[in-house]
């Protein structure tokens, strides 16, 4: 993937920064951006590279750092903390051998907290790449991650 090819597909207007990045963040092996292609975007785009690395490092979609193939993000907002949260993060932790903000070793799965999920009608929520699951339980939980892959 040619970071121009991404850009000239999606324009140079300031306001398609954050799609462009989540596209060629979603190229990368290891789902993130490295400093290279948050440099090569800020050229392509004629925007500062600080201007760039902040839009990266903002938001929870957009990673600069390596992680696993499928992006474990579980609301830690109000809604979702006093229904639980807190139970779901704990038996992750359990079944995928790794602490929040980790990866584990097969590269699989990364787990991390983000804001509101839109689901505070049905908490705990969670969202693995673009798939939300609310009404979360922890006998829910095997059968999801069965579904990205053995755990």
């Amino acid at each position: 993937m040619q970071i121009k090819d991404v850009v000239k597909k999606h324009g140079r207007a300031p306001d398609k920064l954050l799609k462009i990045l989540l596209e060629v963040q979603s190229a990368s092996d290891e789902n993130y951006l490295t400093y290279e292609d948050i440099k090569s975007v800020a050229d392509e785009m004629n925007l500062p590279d600080s201007r760039v690395y902040s839009v990266a490092s903002f938001y929870t979609l957009l990673s600069t750092a390596p992680r696993g193939k499928y992006i474990i993000q579980v609301c830690n907002d109000v809604p979702c903390y006093v229904n639980g949260s807190l139970n779901i993060v704990d038996a992750l932790e359990k079944q995928l051998g790794i602490k929040m903000g980790g990866t584990t070793k097969d590269k699989l799965f990364t787990l991390e907290y983000t804001s509101c999920l839109g689901c505070c009608d049905n908490p705990p929520a969670m969202r693995i790449g673009s798939k939300l699951y609310s009404g979360l339980t922890e006998d829910k939980l095997a059968d999801i991650l069965r579904f990205y892959g053995e755990v």
